[in-house]
């Protein structure tokens, strides 16, 4: 049985490492949010590599979509901003979420207060 189940795993595809939010930083501009986020994600070329960041509410409603066009397998971790989001008043935290064009959004999000 221990036979099977090792080869079972070393058939099995090996999952990247899912991009990850770093850190990130919010302030308001003008009349809506500018976010400078820092991404990081086992890039490989165009192949697989994070392709984007988004800013969501708390109940997962998305407020706005930082696309990244291309890969930074030499530029890691890297951060890009997002300008003009617009967060409802009374709004005192969102959540941040990256995705690859691989394996998609990560599940995991990072969570910002507003200042």
């Amino acid at each position: 049985m221990r036979h099977v189940i090792l080869t079972a795993l070393l058939a099995s595809p090996a999952l990247a490492d899912p991009p990850v939010i770093e850190d990130a930083f919010a302030a308001r501009s003008g009349d809506g949010w500018r976010f400078d986020v820092t991404v990081s994600h086992p890039d490989t070329g165009w192949d697989h590599y994070a392709d984007g960041w988004r800013v969501l509410d708390m109940q997962g409603n998305e407020l706005g979509m930082r696309v990244l066009y291309h890969p930074h397998e030499q530029e890691q971790p890297f951060t890009r901003s997002l300008g003009g989001v617009q967060i409802p008043d009374g709004t005192a935290q969102v959540q941040l979420q990256a995705r690859c064009n691989v394996d998609g959004w990560n599940q995991a999000t990072h969570l910002i207060t507003l200042p």
